[in-house]
């Protein structure tokens, strides 16, 4: 084998993770969220793979926004490494791209958290980290209102 195919078969091992011990294994992560009350506006799912960027949507690993309709909307996370994880979801009645609160505090739109963490505070990535692993998940967020 030349060395140029030698080359581009590592590279294709390597990508397939195969040299890497598998760490380049993809998990496909499902999330279902519901119950959505109406149709208006969409329900944005925003995943999170560290403390310090939980709640900042600008520093989140992935956000999926699908169209609301009342009952259960779903998104499916693709090619994610396995590791932790928290989910934040909200209805954006108003299609503002944003979580409405009263007061900057108080969610005036549905918003759900994996785990279904108790809130009496700002929610916080440890009472909403879940374990992803390599062969993916389905997960189940309950929107409040």
């Amino acid at each position: 084998m030349n060395h140029l195919a030698l080359s581009l078969a590592a590279t294709a091992l390597f990508a397939a993770g195969i040299v890497t011990g598998g760490t380049a294994a993809a998990a496909d992560l499902a999330v279902s969220v519901g119950p959505v009350r109406d149709a208006a506006g969409q329900v944005k799912v925003v995943l999170y793979d560290r403390p310090d960027a939980f709640r900042k949507e600008a520093q989140s690993r992935a956000i999926q926004a699908v169209p609301a309709m009342p009952g259960t909307v779903e998104v499916v996370f693709r090619d994610l490494p396995a590791g932790t994880y928290a989910i934040m979801a909200y209805h954006d009645e108003d299609a503002s791209g944003d979580l409405n609160r009263f007061l900057g505090m108080i969610p005036t739109e549905g918003y759900a958290l994996s785990n279904d963490p108790e809130v009496t505070g700002p929610p916080s990535f440890e009472a909403s980290a879940f374990a992803l692993p390599a062969a993916g998940s389905i997960l189940k967020l309950s929107l409040r209102y």
